[in-house]
């Protein structure tokens, strides 16, 4: 068995072209995608091939030219940029004499790194040891040089054995911890429903901009960074529309060309967010060469969750980096909202990108007549809270007239506590009752 060093940083890069050309910007993530876990790139081996060699992957004559290549450059790690076979791994380690790790081991280990919630921490895990048990064997290979007959014959079996049932039971316990919260993210969706609360997701590429779009439009101070997967746990902040109404935002996990399944089902219920929503905002890199690479990935992805045909609006983003774009709003042949060119670091385009939210998702919003009187304090801070305030008058009684602009739950709740009607947030019956309401759709 090949003793693995702690430290592990200095690295191989591999990739191969297998059925074609890849494109310049998949071995550029490749190598962004090793330095974000900590890798010291100090060579990289690239080739082609019709179809991948069944023991090593690479080829025989591709091995021996990578196994020089680490003897040469005292490489510590060799990182593969396509998913290998548990044996494909153990063959590799035992020709080249260090460490092999494959596309989906690089992206779980750095998901490992940036993990900080509680839950964010479970779903790693799991996701972790569902790949580590297909590759458990690795780990006892030194107890295949015994050799059989009395006294002679090791544990190994046992060994295997007893770590798998470990494993299996941990897997279980992860499990169940996930479906708890599951359930209560369930509930809290449930409550959002009661509330009329549409959800509003952010998907895209990994580094597209996410979280500080997010933090522009709600303020909430989530952490961002130039760097792939910057941003593991869910975040949920409340989000006013210019319209007067008002919805939820989630911040969900980056998407990447062949993301793990394994995270995929382990992060089953942070994407229930995505599932749920009522509009995506599909946020792309508007700086990036190959836009539409980028956005056949994350619709892969969004296919696999089940996601696809969720009402979407894209937002190109990083306008900043761009000399000729200015922001701007895209319609379709409907007048729809399609496409909104913003930059979420300076802000411009964002005055664009509410007003499309609210198109998409407002719904019809009624125009009604109100009035308060001085002692409406409470039921006026709900008004603003609930609706877009068109005008606000004073009178001479020291009450106020509103004309509103109000959703249709909305407006049932507040006819219940207008002054001078039965409701949990109605004034002293003996102020002056409302006008009368007047709806115009």
């Amino acid at each position: 068995m090949i003793d693995r060093p702690n430290s592990g940083e200095r690295a191989i890069l591999v990739h191969l072209d297998l059925g074609g050309t890849a494109e310049p910007d998949e071995r550029e993530e490749f190598a962004l995608l090793a330095r974000s876990a900590g890798a010291e790139i100090v060579g990289s081996l690239a080739g082609s091939r019709k179809v991948p060699d069944a023991r090593l992957f690479v080829g025989s004559g591709k091995a021996q030219e990578l196994k020089d290549l680490v003897a040469a450059t005292g490489a510590e790690l060799a990182v593969f940029n396509h998913p290998l076979s548990p044996a494909q791994e153990r063959n590799l380690e035992r020709l080249l004499e260090c460490r092999v790790v494959d596309r989906t081991g690089l992206i779980l280990d750095i998901f490992a790194q940036r993990a900080r919630s509680f839950e964010g921490k479970l779903q790693v895990e799991l996701a972790q040891l569902r790949h580590l048990s297909t590759r458990l064997v690795r780990g006892w290979t030194h107890l295949e040089r015994q050799k059989g007959g009395i006294g002679l014959r090791g544990p190994g079996e046992t060994q295997l054995e007893t770590d798998r049932r470990l494993l299996a039971k941990r897997i279980a316990q992860l499990n169940q911890r996930l479906d708890q919260i599951q359930t209560q993210r369930a509930q809290g969706r449930r409550a959002r429903d009661k509330a009329e609360l549409p959800v509003i997701s952010l998907v895209g590429y990994t580094n597209a901009g996410k979280s500080t779009l997010f933090n522009r439009l709600t303020e909430a101070g989530v952490y961002e960074a130039d760097q792939l997967f910057a941003t593991l746990d869910p975040t949920l902040r409340r989000l006013a529309l210019p319209d007067g109404g008002r919805a939820l935002l989630a911040d969900t996990v980056g998407f990447v060309s062949a993301l793990p399944h394994e995270l995929v089902a382990a992060f089953r219920a942070t994407l229930e967010e995505t599932r749920n929503a009522a509009l995506l905002l599909h946020v792309v890199d508007a700086s990036a060469p190959h836009h539409a690479r980028l956005i056949k990935d994350v619709e892969t992805v969004l296919q696999e969750i089940g996601s696809l045909d969720l009402p979407r609006l894209e937002v190109w983003n990083k306008l900043d980096l761009l000399a000729d774009e200015a922001p701007r709003l895209e319609r379709d042949g409907d007048g729809k909202p399609v496409r909104v060119w913003v930059s979420a670091r300076s802000g411009a385009g964002i005055d664009l990108l509410l007003a499309a939210v609210a198109e998409l998702t407002g719904g019809a919003r009624t125009l009604h007549h109100l009035h308060l009187g001085p002692a409406d304090a409470r039921l006026r801070a709900w008004v603003y809270a609930h609706a877009n305030i068109l005008t606000d008058e004073p009178d001479d009684q020291g009450g106020t007239r509103l004309a509103i602009l109000i959703g249709p739950t909305d407006l049932q709740r507040l006819l219940a506590q207008e002054p001078g009607r039965q409701g949990p947030l109605g004034s002293d019956p003996s102020q002056a009752p409302a006008a009368g309401p007047e709806h115009h759709n």
